[in-house]
């Protein structure tokens, strides 16, 4: 079953490339107060990410992380974003860029509830990130905790 869940996301990436050229996602950092991270499971890919996802039409990068933030974690920010860095993303498709947004405060509503979309969200130390976290996520982290300049590709 992951087998078609990730042919259907490879033709969805590539639908979308055939109509825009280039796609736009974003991904973002929320750390609570006790240093941990908020990551998500999804149901369709493996692995351990930070909340995130695509910019839809009529969107700002920036409004679509605060939407997803909501929509994957139940996160609603109580300060501005803060744009980190702009990632060429070719795991994903050849000419797929992430922007990457730190959220320096927010409140978690309720813990998230899985959905069709997510299979878990949890908040995790970023020195004990679960097993299956993706070597982006684990990068990017690193970056942001290190003072790290970004790498071009996520």
């Amino acid at each position: 079953m992951l087998l078609d869940r990730q042919l259907l996301r490879r033709l969805f990436h590539l639908g979308a490339l055939a109509t825009r050229g280039l796609t736009l996602g974003v991904r973002g950092i929320a750390m609570d107060s006790q240093g941990r991270v908020a990551l998500v499971r999804h149901t369709y890919i493996s692995g351990w990410h930070l909340p995130g996802g695509g910019v839809e039409l009529g969107e700002s990068a920036a409004e679509a992380m605060i939407r997803e933030f909501r929509e994957e974690a139940e996160i609603v920010p109580e300060a501005p974003l803060r744009l980190l860095g702009l990632y060429r993303n070719v795991v994903a498709a050849p000419r797929d860029h992430v922007a990457l947004f730190a959220l320096p405060a927010f409140t978690v509503l309720r813990p998230k509830a899985p959905d069709r979309e997510i299979a878990a969200c949890a908040f995790f130390p970023i020195d004990a990130l679960p097993e299956g976290t993706t070597r982006g996520t684990r990068a990017r982290l690193e970056e942001m905790q290190k003072g790290l300049p970004p790498d071009p590709h996520w």
